[in-house]
């Protein structure tokens, strides 16, 4: 299993916590030190919209001028945006063989998948 995100999240940090005390092991994978593939970004966009994988909520999104949002309109869009603005990547993304298991945190989630 790999947990792909940034090391300083809170949301990582609390989903990586998850994951130990469940005592489940896993890879991290840090899209700042590491970076991200467009290849590895489409392989996720054809298996979770890329409206899942961009994070909209989050300080990156809300700092791009409004011309560089309005054009993020279809997966090569979003993973252009995403591989040049790691941050925008919502955290985490699980994989495990490749496949998507869950993006974000939530216990009840991580519960049902991951247990």
């Amino acid at each position: 299993m790999i947990v792909y995100g940034i090391k300083s999240c809170d949301t990582v940090k609390k989903s990586t916590e998850w994951l130990k005390g469940h005592k489940l092991q896993f890879e991290f994978h840090d899209y700042k030190s590491k970076g991200i593939s467009k290849e590895k970004l489409r392989e996720w966009t054809s298996q979770v919209s890329w409206e899942v994988l961009v994070n909209k909520k989050g300080t990156t999104w809300r700092n791009l001028d409004e011309s560089v949002k309005n054009k993020i309109v279809d997966v090569e869009s979003a993973v252009e945006l995403m591989k040049e603005h790691t941050s925008l990547i919502k955290r985490p993304v699980i994989e495990d063989n490749g496949q998507i298991i869950v993006v974000g945190f939530n216990e009840k989630e991580y519960a049902e998948k991951l247990s």
